[in-house]
């Protein structure tokens, strides 16, 4: 499982990381841009008519994932296929204090419908506590439903609740469990996507994986700052505004 292309054509290596280059290629055309942002709606009131507007939004230009919750993954597998865009949804969201066993079965159902990207929350009070092993098991039980079906897997880290040492050592964890992407925030707790954690993430990560960015991001220059940073997804509800700015057709 590699980082996600910015296009059919041109693979991003993982042995390094040039934020700067890959910022420059991102925001060099709308279809660039649209391939790195992931559609989301993750709102718990969210509803079938605005999950059903998202996925129709996102099919024309291409973006890389729409993101919803698990009661909507099947229609938003049904609304996509054959637009090429892959569903992601989440599991052990948004607290990620779910047992082990119920974030596997919920990754397994997932990718059974028809998912190619999982994104679990870390298991933040037992990072805290210490108990590495607990944390990084968790993550691989995960990791191994989701690679087993061929989706990717992304880790949430929620850093607005965690210490420095804390982010470099769950960004690690995730890392050494087989994660795709390290990711900044769920949206519903403290803090979103500062530019500094993405760089502070990128960092840790360098090539080993990629660095989602979410919470924020509502402008090009917002979206600017965090591919600058190190981001090479950036996760937003108002990616069709994003790419206007960039190309309003």
């Amino acid at each position: 499982m590699g980082m996600h292309a910015i296009d059919e054509d041109e693979e991003i290596s993982i042995t390094g990381w040039d934020a700067e280059e890959f910022a420059l290629r991102a925001l060099s055309s709308r279809a660039s841009l649209a391939a790195v942002i992931d559609a989301a709606l993750l709102q718990p009131d969210a509803t079938r008519s605005q999950v059903g507007k998202l996925c129709r939004e996102a099919a024309e230009p291409g973006f890389a994932c729409v993101l919803v919750n698990p009661v909507w993954a099947g229609l938003a597998v049904s609304e996509l296929a054959g637009t090429g865009v892959p569903v992601g949804s989440v599991v052990g969201f948004p607290l990620g204090a779910s047992l082990g066993t119920s974030k596997r079965d919920e990754a397994a159902a997932l990718v059974r419908l028809g998912v190619h990207e999982v994104e679990m929350v870390l298991s933040i009070g037992q990072l805290k506590c210490g108990e590495n092993a607990a944390v990084e098991n968790d993550i691989r039980g995960v990791v191994a439903v989701a690679h087993a079906a061929g989706a990717m897997v992304t880790i949430v880290l929620e850093s607005g609740l965690l210490t420095v040492e804390e982010k470099l050592r769950a960004s690690d964890l995730a890392i050494a469990a087989g994660a795709d992407f390290v990711k900044t925030s769920t949206g519903f707790s403290a803090g979103g996507a500062a530019v500094d954690d993405v760089a502070f993430l990128r960092g840790v990560a360098g090539g080993r994986c990629g660095v989602k960015a979410l919470g924020g991001i509502r402008t090009l220059a917002e979206a600017h700052r965090m591919l600058e940073a190190g981001a090479n997804r950036l996760c937003t509800n108002v990616g069709i505004n994003i790419l206007a700015e960039l190309d309003p057709r």
